[in-house]
């Protein structure tokens, strides 16, 4: 997720840099995906999946807030 949003910024275009911040939002979507998986294969304790989870969400309503607040 980072990784794409310096990206997006090195753009010089701000449809780049929304597409960019796009990806992210989805990364975040994948991540909690990737989470719950490694949870039910017990590879993930439930409070670390829990506090995991809600980072990511939390990172994830961030993120849609910024594009909202950027596309006209």
């Amino acid at each position: 997720m980072p990784s794409n949003i310096v990206e997006g910024c090195a753009r010089h275009s701000e449809g780049d840099y929304l597409r960019f911040l796009d990806i992210a939002y989805a990364s975040t979507r994948e991540v909690e995906d990737q989470l719950s998986h490694a949870a039910r294969l017990g590879l993930l304790p439930p409070d670390a999946h829990r506090d995991l989870a809600a980072l990511s969400t939390e990172t994830g309503k961030v993120l849609a807030g910024l594009l909202r607040s950027l596309r006209p």
